[in-house]
C-alpha cells in the first residue's frame, strides 16, 4: 500500500492537497465528499437534511471501509474520526496525515469559501465552529501517523513536506 489518507477540520485543506499529493505520486485521488455524493445521488446538505448526521456517518464509514485498501490518495470528511470503528480502520493504514490548522485560520477558510456548503458550519459563528473542532483534534492526532501544521503555508508547500515527511 502506497497511497496516502488525509484528515482534518474543513477547511484545513484536504482536497486540495489530495489532488496535489495524488498528482505527485501518479495516484488516483478520492474525494470523500464527492464519492458519498456519487452514491447517495444528492447533495451531502439535502441528505443530512432527510436522514441526519448519524445515518451520513454510517454511509461514510461503509465508504472507508471499501476504500483503504487501494494506492490512492483519500481525502476524507472533517468527521470521520468521530466514530471509533473509522479510527480502528484508520489505525490499519500506513500513511494517515493530519491536515492540521489554527483555529482563527480555519475559521477564516469556512467563512471565506463559497463554493462548498457544509452542513455543519453553514449557520455558525466563529465560536460556534471552534467548538465544533476542538473535540475533534485529539481524535485526529490519535488517528494520525504524520501531522502536518497547513496554517499559512502554500498547498505545494504542504505536499512536499508530506513527501519529506513520510520518506517518499
Amino acid at each position: 500500500m502506497k497511497g496516502f489518507v488525509l484528515i482534518g477540520f474543513m477547511g484545513a485543506g484536504k482536497t486540495t492537497i489530495g489532488r496535489l499529493l495524488a498528482e505527485q505520486l501518479e495516484l488516483a485521488h478520492i474525494d470523500f465528499d464527492d464519492l458519498i455524493v456519487e452514491e447517495i445521488g444528492m447533495t451531502i446538505q439535502e441528505y443530512f437534511d432527510r436522514y441526519g448526521e448519524a445515518a451520513f456517518r454510517e454511509k461514510e464509514t461503509e465508504i472507508l471501509a471499501n476504500s483503504l485498501m487501494l494506492d490512492r490518495v483519500i481525502s476524507t470528511g472533517g468527521g470521520i474520526v468521530l466514530k471509533e470503528e473509522n479510527r480502528q480502520l484508520l489505525k490499519t493504514m500506513p500513511q494517515v496525515v493530519y491536515l492540521k490548522t489554527e483555529t482563527d485560520e480555519l475559521v477564516k477558510r469556512l467563512k471565506n469559501d463559497t463554493k462548498t456548503v457544509r452542513p455543519l458550519v453553514v449557520s455558525k459563528s466563529p465560536d460556534e465552529i471552534i467548538d465544533v473542532y476542538r473535540p475533534r483534534i485529539p481524535l485526529y492526532e490519535e488517528s494520525a501517523t504524520l501531522v502536518i501544521d497547513t496554517t499559512h503555508k502554500s498547498p505545494t508547500a504542504i505536499v512536499t513536506e508530506i513527501l519529506q515527511k513520510a520518506g517518499e
